[in-house]
């Protein structure tokens, strides 16, 4: 199995993953509005789980297989060993297979986002360790030096597995029979993790970006680094706005105000020049990757806008659990890390896409966009409707009654959303699954023999 077979198989589990999260995702918003559909199946207790597992390994698994194939190009030498890039695919399929099988019979830890029985995490752990290897053994001949998304992808590697084991100090009798430190340690572990794989995913949009554009001072450029250290504090220090409603120590919940207040606005920065600073003739040949670049740009201004938002106590005291946090959840998620994640896939493999292909992508995104939209906005009001509620003590039911209009126009958002996003996915996956070689990268590599 060459690296780049690794690299396309580890595409095609992501987008196996995030075709199964939108299937589950479906399901769980049609019971919002009819609560006993599946009940006896497939419960509200289940899909939610489901979804949200595999739209996390949608991202972790996509852009493992873009960061293999780019990795190569950048270290300008041949993946370092094959062999653990090979386990470390079998390890992974194996975890989302247990964990999904897990969740179907009922075997959950009960904890957000890593719901599956913790001694998975030890495999996770271990395959982790084997990218990591693979990186750094890769890459090592452009550490000195190194550009900024070498530094991105190195440190969102590392806090991974600070994050991981984070959050599992709740099996240490210390965290676990002490509820205000047992959520504090959840909720920091779970929104640094967040920042670890945005480190992932920023890295190999720089990396597209500064190819796509042909301007290689991209990776070294001041607001490119400016924006990594930014994401860095962000990554270390902005989970406290999950913790508001936590009586913690109050530093936290100031230093996390203040650095929120950063969020994403030197991502989008960086993004506007690039598109400035394109060139037709680039913007043409990579037409899809800078659709998607484009979208991203526009979903991280409006999220940024939410972020900040809801970064403020007092706003966040009303809204955090109601669908406003799910709006910034989803918002997040779609918009910006899966456009992000879609246009390095795009610019690695437009090259193969027919022309008929290309324009059921474009309205694959399109509808996405517009979906998307509806879907977001729709959160937002029932979010809005529910703090409200809550802040009135009025009772759940009627509270329920009040977001259902909203709910509904949710779910039929949703339908389009999963049709866009299957016009991109299956016109992407068929070129993907193709023996045929992606479109070579405009980079020299070293000829040595693969390991």
């Amino acid at each position: 199995m060459e690296a780049e077979t690794v690299a396309k198989r580890f595409i095609i589990l992501g987008f196996s993953c995030l075709l199964l999260s939108i299937s589950f995702g479906l399901i769980a918003s049609l019971q919002y509005i009819f609560p006993g559909l599946l009940a006896d199946r497939l419960s509200f207790q289940h899909t939610r789980p489901l979804h949200v597992f595999l739209a996390v390994n949608w991202i972790f698994s996509c852009v493992t297989g873009i960061v293999y194939h780019y990795i190569p190009r950048v270290g300008q030498r041949f993946l370092y060993s094959v062999t653990l890039a090979r386990v470390h695919f079998f390890l992974s399929l194996a975890t989302i297979l247990i964990a999904i099988g897990g969740f179907l019979t009922g075997h959950f830890s009960g904890r957000e986002y890593l719901e599956f029985p913790p001694w998975v995490t030890v495999i996770i752990v271990a395959y982790w360790l084997l990218f990591f290897t693979n990186f750094i053994g890769t890459v090592k001949p452009r550490l000195k030096g190194a550009p900024v998304y070498i530094w991105s992808w190195c440190t969102g590697l590392a806090f991974f597995l600070i994050t991981i084991t984070e959050a599992h100090l709740w099996l240490l009798p210390y965290f676990n029979h002490n509820i205000i430190r047992d959520v504090t340690v959840q909720w920091k572990a779970n929104g640094s993790m967040v920042g670890a794989w945005n480190m992932l995913i920023y890295g190999t949009a720089m990396f597209a970006m500064e190819q796509i554009s042909g301007n290689n001072k991209i990776g070294y450029q001041k607001t490119s680094f400016a924006f990594y250290f930014l994401g860095l504090t962000n990554l270390m220090f902005n989970w406290g706005h999950h913790t508001y409603i936590v009586p913690a120590s109050p530093a936290i919940k100031q230093v996390s105000y203040i650095i929120s207040m950063t969020e994403l606005i030197l991502f989008a920065n960086i993004i506007m020049k690039w598109k400035k600073g394109l060139l037709k003739a680039h913007a043409d040949e990579y037409m899809l990757s800078t659709r998607f670049f484009k979208s991203a740009d526009r979903w991280i201004l409006l999220n940024l806008g939410l972020a900040i938002a809801i970064s403020i106590p007092y706003v966040n005291l009303y809204t955090h659990g109601t669908q406003v946090t799910v709006a910034h959840a989803m918002g997040t998620t779609i918009g910006i890390n899966t456009m992000l994640l879609l246009a390095s896939v795009a610019y690695i493999f437009e090259g193969m896409l027919k022309p008929v292909a290309k324009k059921y992508v474009l309205a694959g995104l399109t509808t996405m966009n517009i979906s998307l939209l509806v879907f977001w906005l729709s959160l937002l009001a029932a979010g809005v409707v529910r703090s409200i509620g809550q802040y009135e003590h009025t009772y759940f039911a009627k509270v329920s009654a009040n977001i259902l209009p909203y709910l509904r126009v949710f779910s039929v958002a949703g339908v389009f959303l999963v049709t866009g996003v299957c016009l991109v996915a299956f016109n992407m996956l068929a070129v993907i699954v193709k023996k045929q070689k992606a479109v070579p990268l405009p980079v020299k590599e070293r000829k040595t023999t693969l390991q």
